[in-house]
C-alpha cells in the first residue's frame, strides 16, 4: 500500500498562527476570543470586531503592557465577555441563577450595539464609536455646589423648580452612553448582575439614588457571588486592590465627587433608574466623566419633560409592560376605582405633580381617612398592600384610622430612623405588618413580593411617579393571583384627566370593576392562588378615542354599561344590541335598561331596531308591541309604517304587525295629526287588502259582486259602481264597511272623491283603526319548535297498538265508531296471522263534507256516507 505524507499549507499555518495568538491574547485580557468548536479563519477573520479586539491586545502586548490599558477594556473587553455570557447553554450568573428571555434579550441587545459600533469604524485607535479619543475632547466641566445635598437624598426632582432645558454643549461619551427598559419587577437587577458577570475583567461603578438601594444592590449581588469585587469608591491617583473593582454608590455621591473619581478604575457604569439620573447637576456629572461605558436601566422614559433618551441615546432593549404581563415576569394587575369624595379641581400641579403641601390640606380629613380604612377593611381585609398618602402628617393619620378600624397598619417616612424603619419593613415581610403607609418613601427601590393592593389615597399626575408606585405589587409570590390597584377617579374617567390611573397609564380601551388590565399570563408557574377581586358584568369605555370607543361598544355590546355612555354612543349601543339580542336574553337586557339609567330615547332606538333589524321573529313583534305603547312622533311613527308595509323582514308576519300598528292609531298613541292618521290607516288598510277582502266577502255576500263591477267597470259606470258600493258600505256594521271600503279602488278622481268621503264618514279615525285591527287575525306567538315538538310527540303517541288506543278511546267515550271498528279489523287480521301485535296503521284524515247549497240538498245523504 501506498502511504500519504500531509503537508502544511500556508492557510493551516496561519490558522495555527491565529489560535496561537488567540490563546496568548486571552491569558493577558482574561477573556476568551476563540470557543471552543470555533474555525479561527472564520471567527477572527479580518475586519470582524474580534479580530480588531485581538490586533489592539496584541499591539499592546509587543508594546510592554502587562494588563489591558483602560481604552483596550472599554472598547473590546464587555463585548468579549457578553459573548462568553451568551455563549453558555443556558447563560447565567456566578451563582448558577440561569438569566430569563428579557434580561438575555438586554445583554444581547448591547452586544449588538458594541460589535456594530467596532465594525463601523476601522481607523484601531483604541477609541468606541465615533473613532475620537474622549481623553482629547472630554472638556473640564465645573462640580455646581452639591454641599447642601445630602448623600441620602434623590437627585431625581431637582430639575422639578424651574422650566428644564436642553443641553446644548459638547458630550462625547454620548456614543458609549445605553439604556434597556424593562418594567418594575421584572428583574432589572438580575439584568445588572449579567453585565457584571459580562464585565469580570472590567472595573464596574453602580449608581442609584437612594441609600436603601444600596443596600439592596450589595445584598443581591452577594447572593449571586461577586462579593468578592466589592471595593470602595477609588479616587485620584489611588490604584485598586483587584483589577475589577465593584462600587455601589448613590447619584448624589456621584454629583459631588465625579471629578475625583479615578478614570482607569472604572469602565462600566451602570445607572438604576435611569430616569433619576435626568436632573441637571446628575447628567452633568455623566457628562463630565466620559470614558467608561453607561449601562442606563429603567421602567420609565421620562422626567417631567426630559427624557431619558436625552442621556442615554442608544436603546438595547425596551419590554413594554403588557409583554411582561404576558410572559408571566410580572404579576397581572386588577383594578378597582373608587369615585372621589373631595375634589382636587383646584389644586395646582407644580413640577409635574400636584402641589403636595395644597393636596395634604384636601384630603387629610378625618372622615375620609375613616372611609378610606373602611374600604380597605370591606374590600381586601388582610389582604398585604402600600397605601400612598399626601404627605407625612396624612400618613400617620391613616395609620392611626387604619389601626382603629381593625387592620395591622404602620406608617413610614423620611422622619423614621433608620433601625426602625428596618424592622418595620422586616415586620412586613413576616406578616405581622399588612399596611405600609407612606408618602414618597417606597415608591422607589423597595420590594415585596407579598404586596398585593396598591391604594393611591393621594393622587398623582405624574406617570412616572404611578409606574413606579404600581410596581412594588407587581413581584411574584405564590399565594398572589395578581396586584390589586385602587384608583379613586370616577369609573367612566377618560385619559384625558389629570390624575393619572392604571387604564390611562396602560392606553386601555374600557374598564371592567375587578377584571385584568394586564393580558393573562401564558403560563403560571406557581399553583393559582384565590381571586381577591371577582371581575363585574358590566363595563364601560374609558379611552377619549371616539373610533376605539365605538369599537368597545361593538364588541362588548351585552356588558357595556349605558349610564356612563353619553346620548349619541348609548343610541348607537341600543342599535346594536337590536341588532344582536337572542329571545332568551330579553328578560336581562330589558332590567339593564332599567334599571342602569338609560335615557327613554336609548330605549326607544334599541325597540325601533330590534323591530326592525332582529333576525328572531318573536323578539321583531314584541319590540314592536312595546315600541307603539308608549307615544311615538311622527316621523318614527312613519317609519313603523314604512316598515310594517314594506320590509322585507316583515313578509311572513306583515298582517300581525299592521294589526299592532293599527292598534296604536286607535289607543292614540301617536302625536300626529288627524289627516296623517287618516293617511297611515288606509295605508295599513290598503297594505291588507287581501284580509279585509275576505273578512267584507264572509259577512256581506254582495261585496265581491260590488268589488268585482267597481274593478271591471270604466267612465260613468265605474263611478255609479263606487256610488253603489259607497252606499251599501254606509249601510254595513262598522268592521264590514271598512274592510270593504279598504278593498275599494277609484279610477277616476269622482270615484276616488266618492270612496275618500266614505272613508271620512263611517266613522272616526281611532274607531276605524280599531275595526281594521279587529278585521286581522291575532299575531302567534309560539315559536315553530312547539310545534316540531308536539309532531315529534304525536308520532310517538301513534306508536301505540290499535288495541291500545281503541281501550283508551272508548275509556274516553268520544272516540268515532269507525276508528273502533278500523281497531277490530286490525286485531281481527293478527290473530289470523298469529301474530301477538300487529302494525299500527296510518290513520286516514277524513274530509269534511262540503255545505249544501240547499235546504233541499242538506235532505239527501252523502254520497261517501252510504
Amino acid at each position: 500500500m501506498q502511504e500519504t505524507t500531509d503537508i502544511p499549507t500556508n492557510a493551516s499555518e496561519a490558522t495555527d498562527g491565529l489560535a496561537a495568538a488567540a490563546l496568548r491574547a486571552e491569558a493577558w485580557a482574561g477573556e476568551p476570543f476563540l470557543r471552543e468548536g470555533e474555525d479561527p479563519a472564520h471567527a477572527l477573520a479580518p475586519g470582524t470586531s474580534r479580530r480588531r479586539a485581538l490586533d489592539d491586545a496584541l499591539a499592546e502586548i509587543d508594546a510592554g503592557e502587562r494588563v489591558p490599558s483602560s481604552q483596550w477594556k472599554v472598547r473590546y473587553a464587555l463585548m468579549l465577555g457578553l459573548e462568553r455570557v451568551l455563549a453558555e447553554q443556558p447563560p447565567h450568573l456566578a451563582s448558577g441563577t440561569e438569566l430569563r428571555r428579557h434580561q438575555v434579550d438586554a445583554l444581547a441587545g448591547m452586544l449588538t450595539e458594541l460589535i456594530a459600533a467596532n465594525e463601523e469604524h476601522q481607523n484601531g485607535n483604541g477609541t468606541a464609536g465615533n473613532g475620537t479619543n474622549a481623553e482629547d475632547q472630554a472638556e473640564d466641566e465645573d462640580d455646581e455646589d452639591a454641599a447642601e445635598e445630602s448623600a441620602e437624598d434623590v437627585l431625581d426632582n431637582q430639575a422639578e423648580d424651574g422650566e428644564p432645558t436642553e443641553f446644548t454643549g459638547p458630550d462625547p461619551g454620548a456614543v458609549r452612553r445605553y439604556r434597556f427598559r424593562h418594567p418594575t419587577a421584572s428583574g432589572k437587577t438580575i439584568a445588572a448582575a449579567g453585565f457584571v458577570e459580562a464585565a469580570r475583567t472590567l472595573g464596574v461603578l453602580i449608581l442609584t439614588h437612594r441609600r436603601l438601594l444600596v443596600s439592596q444592590f450589595d445584598r443581591d449581588l452577594t447572593d449571586e457571588g461577586y462579593a468578592d469585587r466589592f471595593s470602595p469608591a477609588i479616587e485620584g491617583r489611588t490604584k485598586p486592590k483587584e483589577p475589577n473593582p465593584l462600587t455601589i454608590q448613590t447619584y448624589a455621591w456621584f454629583a459631588r465627587h465625579q471629578a475625583d473619581v479615578s478614570r482607569d478604575a472604572y469602565q462600566l457604569v451602570i445607572c438604576d433608574e435611569a430616569h433619576t439620573a435626568l436632573g441637571e447637576k446628575t447628567s452633568s456629572a455623566i457628562r463630565a466623566f466620559p470614558e467608561p461605558i453607561y449601562i442606563g436601566m429603567t421602567a420609565t422614559e421620562q422626567l417631567i419633560a426630559k427624557q431619558v433618551s436625552d442621556v442615554f441615546p442608544a436603546s438595547v432593549d425596551d419590554l413594554p409592560l403588557q409583554d411582561a404581563a404576558r410572559r408571566g415576569l410580572i404579576a397581572p394587575l386588577r383594578c378597582l376605582r373608587v369615585p372621589p369624595v373631595a375634589a382636587i379641581n383646584q389644586v395646582p400641579i407644580v413640577g409635574g405633580d400636584f402641589d403636595q403641601e395644597i393636596l395634604a390640606k384636601t384630603l387629610d380629613h378625618q372622615a375620609l381617612n375613616q372611609a378610606a380604612a373602611s374600604l380597605y377593611r370591606d374590600r381586601f381585609d388582610e389582604s398585604p398592600g402600600i397605601v400612598y398618602a399626601a404627605g407625612v402628617e396624612h400618613a400617620y393619620n391613616l395609620a392611626k384610622e387604619f389601626r382603629a378600624a381593625g387592620l395591622k397598619a404602620e406608617a413610614v417616612s423620611g422622619r423614621t430612623p433608620p433601625v426602625k424603619l428596618a424592622e418595620t419593613l422586616a415586620a412586613y415581610e413576616r406578616g405581622q405588618i399588612n399596611v405600609l403607609i407612606n408618602a414618597m418613601l417606597l415608591a422607589e427601590g423597595w420590594n415585596s413580593p407579598r404586596a398585593t393592593v396598591c391604594m393611591h389615597l393621594a393622587p398623582t399626575a405624574s406617570r412616572r411617579v404611578y409606574q413606579q408606585r404600581i410596581g412594588r405589587i407587581m413581584r411574584m409570590h405564590p399565594r398572589k393571583e395578581a396586584g390589586i390597584v385602587v384608583d379613586f377617579v370616577p369609573k367612566a374617567a377618560t385619559h384625558n384627566e389629570r390624575v393619572v390611573s392604571l387604564h390611562s397609564l396602560l392606553d386601555a380601551d374600557f374598564y371592567r370593576e375587578g377584571a385584568r388590565v394586564t393580558p393573562a399570563p401564558r403560563r403560571r408557574l406557581q399553583r393559582r392562588a384565590r381571586r381577591k377581586l371577582t371581575p363585574a358584568p358590566w363595563l364601560v369605555p374609558v379611552t377619549p378615542d371616539a373610533r376605539r370607543r365605538l369599537n368597545v361598544i361593538t364588541r362588548e355590546w351585552q356588558r357595556v354599561d349605558p349610564k356612563y355612555l353619553d346620548e349619541d354612543e348609548q343610541r348607537y349601543w341600543a342599535s346594536i344590541a337590536g341588532r344582536q339580542i337572542r329571545f332568551d336574553e330579553r328578560a336581562a337586557f330589558v332590567e339593564k335598561l332599567t334599571a342602569r339609567g338609560a335615557t327613554k330615547s336609548t330605549l326607544e332606538q334599541f325597540l325601533a331596531t330590534c323591530a326592525a333589524e332582529n333576525p328572531n321573529r318573536r323578539l321583531r313583534m314584541i319590540a314592536l308591541s312595546d315600541r307603539v305603547s308608549m307615544m311615538v312622533e311622527r316621523a318614527d311613527f312613519d317609519d313603523l309604517v314604512t316598515l310594517v308595509t314594506q320590509a322585507p323582514t316583515w313578509e311572513k308576519d306583515r298582517m300581525s304587525g299592521i294589526r299592532i300598528v293599527l292598534r296604536a292609531i286607535a289607543e292614540q298613541k301617536v302625536d300626529a295629526p288627524e289627516q296623517i292618521l287618516a293617511r297611515w290607516t288606509w295605508r295599513l288598510a290598503r297594505a291588507s287588502r287581501k284580509v279585509q277582502d275576505r273578512r267584507a266577502s264572509s259577512e256581506f255576500p254582495e261585496a265581491k259582486r260590488l268589488l268585482g263591477a267597481l274593478a271591471n267597470s270604466r267612465g260613468h259606470r265605474h263611478e255609479e259602481n263606487a256610488a253603489k258600493l259607497v252606499n251599501a258600505a254606509l249601510e254595513l256594521p262598522l268592521p264590514v264597511a271598512v274592510a270593504l271600503l279598504a278593498s275599494a279602488e277609484g279610477y277616476t278622481p269622482r270615484a276616488t272623491q266618492l270612496i275618500e268621503a266614505a272613508r271620512e264618514k263611517v266613522g272616526t279615525i281611532h274607531e276605524v283603526a280599531e275595526a281594521l285591527a279587529e278585521n286581522l287575525p291575532p299575531p302567534k306567538l309560539t315559536s315553530g319548535r312547539s310545534r316540531r315538538r308536539k309532531r315529534r310527540k304525536r308520532k310517538k303517541t301513534g306508536s301505540e297498538t290499535p288495541q291500545a288506543q281503541a281501550g283508551d278511546q272508548s275509556q274516553n267515550g268520544d272516540a268515532p265508531a269507525e276508528a273502533a271498528a278500523t281497531a277490530a279489523d286490525a286485531g281481527a287480521a293478527a290473530d289470523a296471522n298469529g301474530a301477538a301485535t300487529a302494525a299500527p296503521k296510518k290513520r286516514r284524515r277524513r274530509r269534511k263534507p262540503k255545505p249544501a247549497a240547499a235546504p233541499a240538498a242538506e235532505a239527501e245523504p252523502a254520497p261517501d256516507a252510504v
